[in-house]
C-alpha cells in the first residue's frame, strides 16, 4: 500500500523444556526450580513484548498511510478550487473583451457603410453622365457602320452562295470517307476496350480476394490482441485486489 515497508518480523525463541528433577530436598533443587520459573516468566514477557511491537508497527504504518492519503486529497481539492477560480476569471475577461470588440466592430462597420454609400452615389452620377455621352457617340457610329455593312453584306452573300455550294459538294464526299474510316476505327477500339476490361476485371478480382484475406487476418490478430489484453487486465486486477486485501 503506497510503498509501505513490511512490518518487522519478530522471531520467538521457544522456552526450553523443563529439566527432569528428582524430588530430593536439597538447595540445588530449589535453585533449579526457581530458575525454571524465572525462565518461563521471561519467555512469556518476550512473547508479550513482541506482540506489542507488532501492534505498534501496524498502527504506525497505517497512520502514515492515512495521513498521506488525507494530504493528497487536500492538495487535489485545493488544485481543483484554484483551477475553477482561474477558469471563471478567464471566462469573465474573455466575455468583456469580446463585447468590447463587437462594439468597436459595429461602430467601424457603420462608418464604413456611410463612406461606401457616399462614394457609390458619386460614382453612379459620374457613370450616368459618361454613359449618356457614350450612347450618343455610339448611335452615330452605329448608323454609319450599318450602312457600310449593308453594302458589304450584299456583296458577301453573292460570293458566299457560290463558295458554299462548292464547299457542300466537297464536304459530302469527305464526310462519307470519314464515316467509313470512323466505323473501322470504332470497331477496332471496341474490341481493344473489351479485352482490356476483361483483363481489368480479372486483376480486380485477384486484388479483392487478397484484400479480403488480409482483412480477415488483421481482424483475427486484433481480436487475439484484445483477448490477451483482457486476460492480462483481469490477472493484474486480481493480483492488485489480493495485494490490497493482504495489506
Amino acid at each position: 500500500m503506497g510503498g509501505r515497508p513490511p512490518a518487522p518480523r519478530v522471531e520467538y525463541i521457544p522456552a526450553p523444556p523443563p529439566p527432569v528433577t528428582v524430588a530430593t530436598p536439597t538447595q540445588s533443587l530449589r535453585t533449579q526450580i526457581e530458575l525454571t520459573k524465572v525462565s518461563g516468566e521471561q519467555n512469556r514477557l518476550n512473547m508479550e513484548t513482541g506482540a506489542n511491537l507488532d501492534r505498534i508497527n501496524e498502527e504506525f504504518y497505517t497512520g502514515q498511510d492515512l495521513r498521506r492519503y488525507r494530504a493528497r486529497g487536500a492538495e487535489e481539492r485545493l488544485l481543483k478550487e484554484t483551477t475553477g477560480e482561474q477558469e471563471r476569471a478567464t471566462i469573465g475577461t474573455t466575455g468583456r473583451e469580446t463585447r468590447l470588440t463587437r462594439a468597436e466592430e459595429g461602430f467601424q462597420t457603420r462608418r464604413t457603410r456611410q463612406t461606401e454609400g457616399a462614394q457609390t452615389r458619386a460614382t453612379r452620377r459620374t457613370e450616368g453622365r459618361e454613359q449618356r455621352r457614350a450612347i450618343g457617340k455610339t448611335g452615330q457610329e452605329t448608323r454609319a457602320t450599318r450602312r457600310t455593312e449593308g453594302t458589304e453584306t450584299r456583296r458577301t452573300i453573292g460570293t458566299t452562295g457560290q463558295e458554299t455550294r462548292a464547299t457542300r459538294r466537297t464536304e459530302g464526299a469527305e464526310t462519307r470517307r470519314t464515316r467509313e474510316t470512323e466505323g473501322q476505327q470504332t470497331r477496332r477500339t471496341r474490341e481493344t476496350e473489351g479485352a482490356q476490361e476483361r483483363l481489368t476485371t480479372q486483376a480486380r478480382g485477384v486484388e479483392q480476394r487478397a484484400a479480403i484475406g488480409k482483412s480477415g487476418e488483421e481482424a483475427r490478430r486484433s481480436a487475439l490482441q484484445q483477448e490477451q489484453f483482457r486476460r492480462y487486465k483481469e490477472d493484474r486486477d486480481y493480483r492488485q485486489s489480493r495485494q490490497a486485501y493482504r495489506s
